[in-house]
């Protein structure tokens, strides 16, 4: 062959090879999914022990995956049902989120309330040191969760966002979505589903799965690729357009994807499972989750066709979740598994921002069909960072079914953004002490509104005039801890009480103030604020956290303190430069991440906090 002709011809079969092997590479979940049956294979199930507690049946199990390259992978769980029960009862599966293990305590909540529960260990034993774990309850000598020859586990973590090869993935010769951690951790969840389905107390034609975090993330998965789910409960993860660059962080993706990101978009990303999800999706979450942002989620979650869709926000919370939002799990596959009392509707609500006086406002109005209003929230932000904003506390009106609460601006080149929450009264407890920070007893649930938005350009054409004017007081505890969330509230030599207010354009310090807390001290104690720098806002400048501790004498009359920014050092000893980067405070008798540097029992409370010696 002539040297021209075998080029020609090395390049004719070169352009094929590299057709062929795109034509292989799928191009949609459906093609993702087509070739895997989760009922093929034989379960193989290995019961480790059985034990029974509290009305409940346990049990410590193992299933068969699938075998990738040959070898064998199998998937720990711990499986409960209630005792002597009659009849077939529906089945949920728990999905524990990164860094975590299958739950003894999400079982219980549920075969307490009549279900059949699988909590899967995808984690695994990981290398025996934290955040892995072993199986609650375990022994020496148990076996756990065996990935085999592959490992979408947290000791891969490189693969939750890649499709490239590598020694344990997948398909090893050439990227391909099944490189990807989060297709085998969803095949071994369906796995978990086929199990549910085979045990003789289920009724497989009633199954659920809820997740938390990367468990939230794997329930959507799920629910978008197997219709043997009839109720989903993600939570704090989840969320789509992940791969999606932001203007508010520097034109940076909340994940950047190794490999083709078309291809990830339509086979793994969330935005592409939604729409192929075939049942009721209620989401829970923390308004400033890091790992479920809220935005994306309501823009995600619009995309699920034909099917009943809530939500439910934890104010101020990141990655944790209130008693009255965490309810909402049970209450949800007690209507949709087992007929049991509807949820109300998501709140009407409508963002009005054409008004009499300038003022931009937002009106709700409460489904109040068969559980009753005892109360409603509006919440309202100019921060475009999910993750960072402040929900300022608006003031909320009631005249006969609609609640209404003004948002004054303080400025119209920032977005609006508004929501609102909305509690009713359950007409009986729901036990929930099978989980810890849950409260013994829930008595409210709580169902949020859609997200309402509104660009600068919106609000200029609508007229909207500036009416708030910033304020130099931060805090003076008329509405008691309205604008904070606590962290473990009542372990008092460990509790955190914190706020953002300190990032909104309201109460951001004026240059060269000085911080002054007036404090209720009746006894001797340490005083320990912590200020967070750059919290989740790596685009802006460097991480950082800097604290400042006090001996305040006891004393019945109000003192002060007055504090400048030096007065705050890092753990490495650095002082604080200046206040404009902080995006929290709080009052800790314990300092997170600074173990024996916290205060002493906190015995007395803030009074007023404010900014002052500005201009001086």
């Amino acid at each position: 062959m002539k040297p021209a002709c075998f080029v020609l011809f090395y390049t004719l079969m070169m352009s094929f090879a590299a057709l062929l092997q795109a034509a292989e590479v799928p191009g949609s979940v459906a093609e993702l999914w087509s070739d895997f049956d989760p009922r093929k294979d034989a379960l193989e199930t290995e019961v480790i022990r059985e034990w029974k507690e509290d009305g409940g049946v346990y049990r410590q199990v193992r299933y068969f995956i699938g075998s990738f390259k040959g070898k064998p992978a199998r998937m720990a769980a711990i499986y409960g049902f209630p005792e002597g029960m009659k009849e077939k009862v529906p089945g949920v599966m728990h999905i524990h989120g990164g860094g975590q293990r299958a739950s003894l305590g999400e079982v219980k909540v549920l075969v307490g309330r009549g279900y059949a529960a699988l909590s899967v260990n995808w984690g695994g034993d990981g290398d025996g040191q934290p955040p892995f774990n072993s199986m609650e309850g375990a022994q020496p000598g148990d076996v756990n969760t065996d990935w085999g020859a592959v490992d979408p586990t947290q000791l891969n973590v490189a693969g939750y966002s890649s499709m490239l090869p590598g020694p344990k993935q997948y398909y090893e010769d050439r990227e391909h979505p099944k490189n990807n951690n989060w297709y085998l951790l969803t095949l071994g969840c369906r796995r978990g589903l086929t199990f549910l389905e085979q045990q003789p107390e289920v009724d497989g034609k009633r199954l659920g799965v809820h997740g938390f975090s990367m468990g939230g993330n794997l329930t959507m998965y799920v629910a978008g690729c197997d219709d043997r789910v009839k109720a989903a409960v993600p939570a704090v993860g989840g969320q789509g357009f992940r791969w999606e660059v932001h203007a508010f962080a520097g034109g940076a993706p909340q994940d950047r994807i190794v490999g083709d990101v078309e291809v990830f978009r339509r086979t793994l990303s969330f935005e592409s499972y939604a729409p192929r999800i075939g049942c009721p999706v209620l989401h829970r979450s923390g308004t400033n989750d890091f790992h479920g942002w809220m935005d994306d989620v309501y823009l995600t979650n619009a995309l699920i066709v034909g099917q009943p869709t809530r939500y439910s926000w934890s104010p101020h919370l990141n990655h944790r979740l209130i008693p009255e939002v965490a309810v909402t799990m049970p209450l949800w596959f007690d209507h949709y598994l087992k007929g049991g009392l509807a949820l109300p509707e998501t709140p009407g609500s409508e963002l009005v921002l054409k008004t009499a006086d300038g003022v931009p406002l937002l009106r709700v109005t409460p489904d109040v069909k068969g559980v009753p209003v005892s109360r409603v929230e509006i919440y309202y932000s100019v921060d475009a960072d999910p993750r960072a904003r402040f929900w300022r506390s608006a003031e909320v009106v009631q005249k006969g079914a609609e609640y209404a609460a003004a948002l004054p601006l303080n400025a119209l080149e920032l977005p609006l953004f508004a929501f609102a929450n909305v509690y009713h009264t359950l007409p009986q407890a729901v036990s929930m002490k099978a989980l810890p920070g849950n409260g013994s007893e829930v008595r409210e649930v709580c169902l949020s509104s859609l997200l309402q938005y509104a660009e600068p350009d919106a609000l200029r054409e609508a007229g909207t005039v500036a009416t708030a004017r910033r304020s130099t007081v931060i805090d003076d505890f008329s509405k008691g801890l309205r604008d904070w969330y606590v962290l473990n509230a009542g372990n008092l030599t460990h509790q955190e009480t914190w706020t953002r207010k300190v990032t909104d354009p309201l109460y951001r310090a004026p240059e060269g103030a000085r911080l002054k807390v007036t404090l209720k001290m009746p006894k001797t104690n340490r005083l320990t604020l912590v200020l967070r720098q750059n919290d989740w806002r790596s685009y802006r400048g460097p991480r950082g956290s800097y604290q400042c501790t006090r001996e305040i004498a006891g004393s019945a009359e109000l003192q002060s303190v007055v504090l400048a920014p030096a007065d705050f050092v890092s753990d490495k000893g650095t002082p604080l430069k200046d206040w404009a980067q902080i995006d929290e405070l709080g009052i800790c008798a314990h300092v997170p991440g600074a173990a024996g540097k916290g205060a002493a029992l906190w015995n007395g409370g803030a009074a007023e906090l404010v900014w002052v010696g500005w201009g001086k």
